[in-house]
C-alpha cells in the first residue's frame, strides 16, 4: 500500500504539470489562431465578431495569464475545453468523442497484436537460437523497426489500393451503409486493413528486438544455470524463470505505448486520411486550434499517467521485490 499510494501522489504531481505545461506550450506557438480563421472566412468576419472571439478563446490582452491559468483550471474541473477554432463552432468534446472510438479501436487493437507477435517472435528468436528461422528474425526485425514508417503505409497504399483497389484509398467506412449490418462491418475492416497493417508490421519489429534482448540477458543469469543444473524441462524453465523476468522490462514499455494510444498514430491517420484522434491533433496544430491542441494534449498525458499506474500496479503481483518493499 506505501508503494502505491506514493506512485498515486506522483501521478497527482505528474499530472498537474502536464496541465500546465499543456496550457504554456500552445500560447508559444507563433502566430495568430483567430487571424487564421479570419482569414479562411476570407475577410466576412466584422470587428466586433473578431474581438468577441478573441475574448470567448482567452486570446485578447485583458487579464494577466495568471487569471487566464485559473479560469483554465476552472474549465477544465467542468469538463469544458471550449469550442474549436479549426472547427467552429463545433464543441472540443464532440469532436474528440467522435474521433477517440476510431483511434482505439484501430491503434490500440493494433498495438495489443504487434506486442503479442513481436514478443512471441522474440521469445522464440532468442530460446530457438542458432537455427536459420530463428537468427533470421534478427535482421529482419532490424529492418522493420528502421523501415520509414509513413514510407510503409504509402507503398501498401500504392500497391494494394492504387494500382488492385483491392483496399479503399482512405477513410473509415463508406456512405449510407446501416450501423451494424454485414456491409458495414466489411467496409469497417477493409477501410482499417492497411493502417492496421502498417501499425502491427512496424511496431512489432521493435517489440521483437526488446523481447529477444531481454531473453538472452535472462539466459546469462546465474540462476538459470542453477534451475537447468538441477534438471529443470525445457518448459518449466521457460515459463518459471525466463519467460516471466524478460516480460517485466517490456511490459512497463508495453503500459506506456498503450497510453500512448488515445494520441492515435499521426503519420498512419494522416496518410490513410483515417478520422482518428491523430489526424484531429494534426489538423489542430495545422490550423493553430489551441482549444483541441491542450484537450488532446491533456488526454495523451492523462492516458500515458494511468496506463503507468496500472503497470506499477501490476509489478506487485509479478514483481515479488515490489511487494517485498526492496524495490521501488
Amino acid at each position: 500500500m506505501p508503494y502505491l499510494l506514493r506512485k498515486f501522489l506522483i501521478l497527482l504531481l505528474t499530472l498537474w504539470a502536464a496541465v500546465t505545461l499543456n496550457f504554456i506550450l500552445p500560447r508559444l506557438v507563433p502566430g495568430d489562431p483567430i487571424g487564421a480563421m479570419l482569414a479562411r472566412y476570407q475577410g466576412k468576419l466584422d470587428p466586433a465578431a473578431v474581438d468577441a472571439l478573441k475574448i470567448a478563446y482567452g486570446l485578447n490582452d485583458q487579464g494577466s495569464l495568471v487569471t487566464q491559468y485559473l479560469h483554465y483550471l476552472g474549465q477544465l474541473l467542468r469538463g469544458d475545453f471550449g469550442r474549436s477554432i479549426g472547427q467552429f463552432p463545433t464543441p472540443v468534446m464532440d469532436i474528440v468523442g467522435q474521433a477517440a472510438p476510431w483511434t482505439i479501436g484501430l491503434v490500440g487493437v493494433c498495438t495489443v497484436l504487434a506486442f503479442l507477435i513481436g514478443s512471441a517472435l522474440g521469445l522464440y528468436s532468442a530460446w530457438r537460437r542458432g537455427r536459420f528461422l530463428a537468427d533470421a528474425l534478427a535482421p529482419l526485425a532490424l529492418f522493420l523497426n528502421a523501415m520509414p514508417y509513413f514510407w510503409f503505409a504509402l507503398l501498401l497504399l500504392y500497391l494494394l489500393a492504387f494500382r488492385t483497389g483491392t483496399f479503399p484509398l482512405s477513410g473509415s467506412l463508406d456512405p449510407f451503409l446501416t450501423a451494424g449490418s454485414a456491409e458495414w462491418w466489411t467496409s469497417l475492416l477493409r477501410h482499417a486493413a492497411l493502417p492496421a497493417l502498417t501499425i502491427v508490421v512496424t511496431a512489432a519489429g521493435g517489440w521483437l528486438i526488446t523481447m529477444r534482448n531481454n531473453v538472452m540477458g535472462v539466459l546469462g543469469e546465474d540462476y538459470v544455470a542453477f534451475a537447468r543444473a538441477k534438471g529443470l524441462s525445457e518448459g518449466r524453465l521457460l515459463n518459471r524463470y525466463v519467460l516471466r523476468n524478460a516480460l517485466l522490462p517490456s511490459f512497463t514499455a508495453f503500459g506506456m505505448a498503450l497510453g500512448f494510444v488515445v494520441g492515435g498514430s499521426i503519420l498512419t491517420e494522416t496518410v490513410f486520411s483515417y478520422p482518428g484522434l491523430g489526424l484531429q491533433l494534426y489538423g489542430a496544430v495545422t490550423t493553430l486550434d489551441y482549444p483541441l491542441m491542450q484537450a488532446i494534449f491533456l488526454f495523451i498525458a492523462l492516458a500515458v499517467l494511468i496506463a503507468n499506474f496500472i503497470v506499477d500496479a501490476l509489478y506487485v503481483i509479478l514483481d515479488p521485490r515490489v511487494r517485498d518493499g526492496r524495490a521501488a
